[in-house]
């Protein structure tokens, strides 16, 4: 039997590379909701072959961050405002239970976190700003002590980090958030399990229903405009 050696730039590493690079992408509106985006573009972008962008392209269609385009190809699939209130509904429920388990191991959040969410809050780099609240909310996780909670928030990390990206890009007052996690970092460590609990849900609702809105505000003003 003749060997055959699978092609380094079809191995699963360059494919998960080239998802994460498109989901980020997407996640912090440099690809924006309706824009085609060609295979060709990606791989020459990324000095890498056609097949790992296609294999992506595909995973992130089954992810729905992306669909099918009008002719051919893909597009990047717009924010339902539905998904995103499940979605919502989903992160709640775990960001719930991380505080008041948090809180009842009197956990301390790293108060670096708050001021690195601060410093990069109105840089306007939306990945670092992302990746600042994901660290944040991360935090509470792994101080749970239930790394179950962690394990549910990855499943969902690319639709997390997509509505998180949009809560921000739409904010006109980040460092609001930032004084709403700060006050929820104090509850946990402090011990107050149900403060935790009642700030983060506070929190959660807040960004869902401002994010809501305003995608429903804009698919109302598409619809009028076609």
């Amino acid at each position: 039997m003749r060997l055959q050696l699978e092609s380094l730039l079809t191995r699963s590493d360059f494919v998960d590379t080239v998802y994460k690079v498109l989901a980020n992408a997407i996640a912090d509106g440099s690809l924006a909701p309706g824009e085609r985006i060609t295979q060709e573009e990606i791989a020459e972008q990324l000095h890498v072959s056609r097949s790992p962008v296609l294999q992506a392209l595909r995973l992130l269609k089954k992810d729905g961050l992306v669909e099918d385009a009008p002719g051919r190809g893909v597009q990047v699939a717009p924010l339902d405002p539905d998904w995103v209130g499940r979605i919502y509904e989903v992160r709640g429920a775990l960001d719930a239970l991380a505080a008041r388990l948090a809180a009842q191991e009197g956990a301390t959040i790293d108060p670096s976190l708050i001021e690195q969410g601060r410093l990069v809050s109105e840089s306007g780099d939306f990945k670092r700003i992302i990746d600042a609240d994901m660290a944040f909310h991360y935090a509470i996780y792994a101080a749970s002590g239930n790394e179950l909670i962690t394990e549910n928030a990855n499943r969902y990390w690319v639709h997390l980090r997509r509505v998180m990206g949009a809560v921000h890009r739409f904010s006109s007052q980040r460092s609001a958030i930032w004084d709403e996690h700060e006050a929820i970092a104090k509850a946990i460590g402090r011990g107050d399990a149900e403060q935790a609990v009642f700030l983060t849900e506070q929190h959660i609702t807040r960004a869902k229903t401002n994010l809501v809105n305003r995608l429903k505000d804009k698919l109302a003003h598409d619809l009028a405009s076609a």
